[in-house]
């Protein structure tokens, strides 16, 4: 089989991908006729779910496409995607805990379990239309993952202001909408029914409450509220 050549260069974040040799510098490729671009940018280890517009000899294609001998390929990240509200859906693999519980807070349909295998995530993505978020770069690989965003970052916080602005989540966050542990929809409650279940001084001061049909969790504005608040003021604002 005669094999084809082509010149990758790859542009901002999609070089965090890349082994620091091969940062922002052209990378020569050998290539079987029938491999696409998908196929190719993959192989250097960047997922096709980060690729955002590519040019062939400057020319816009998609990731589908076969490449001519000798070209250049300028391979661009993709920079931030818009969806209406019903289409954002999260599943989280099992090192995201913190964020999934963030995206809740914020009113956001988020699956997590720490068990989770990677078929099953896959399967569930594909299956329900969900956005996958992982740290596992391999994962976001798999064809049948219709949306995904390989999380980078380490602290929870600045997880939750990319996740927010790479999907313009801000116009779509409701607040305390969802059980931060397992994300059923909240209900509010009235107080006599959960009195019991109350401690003295929670009974004392607060009258407004929440309670979890599916895990029977019960939320009040406690003390955690303001900080909750604070920094859910600071997301709003893209902060």
């Amino acid at each position: 089989m005669d094999m084809l050549t082509a010149q990758f260069l790859f542009h901002g974040a999609l070089n965090d991908f890349l082994p620091p040799r091969l940062k922002a510098t052209p990378i020569t490729l050998t290539f079987a006729p029938h491999q696409t671009v998908k196929h190719l940018v993959e192989s250097l280890g960047v997922p096709h779910l980060e690729l955002g517009q590519v040019l062939v000899d400057g020319q816009p294609v998609t990731d589908s496409r076969r490449l001519p001998n000798g070209c250049r390929v300028d391979a661009y990240p993709r920079e931030q995607e818009s969806l209406p509200k019903a289409e954002v859906r999260f599943i989280l693999d099992n090192h995201l805990g913190k964020l999934a519980a963030m995206l809740r807070m914020l009113g956001f349909d988020t699956l997590y379990r720490n068990d989770y295998q990677d078929d099953e995530l896959a399967a569930t993505a594909a299956s329900e239309g969900r956005i996958l978020l992982t740290r596992d770069r391999r994962l976001l690989m798999r064809k049948a993952i219709p949306r995904g965003y390989c999380v980078r970052q380490d602290d929870p916080q600045e997880q939750i202001r990319a996740v927010l602005k790479r999907y313009n989540l801000q116009p779509h966050i409701s607040p305390f909408q969802r059980c931060m542990r397992c994300n059923h929809p909240l209900q509010p409650v009235d107080k006599a029914q959960v009195l019991e279940r109350l401690e003295p001084l929670t009974k004392r001061y607060f009258d407004e409450f929440h309670l979890c049909p599916a895990c029977d969790q019960v939320y009040w504005k406690g003390s955690h509220y303001e900080h909750m608040q604070a920094l859910i003021s600071e997301l709003q604002k893209g902060e």
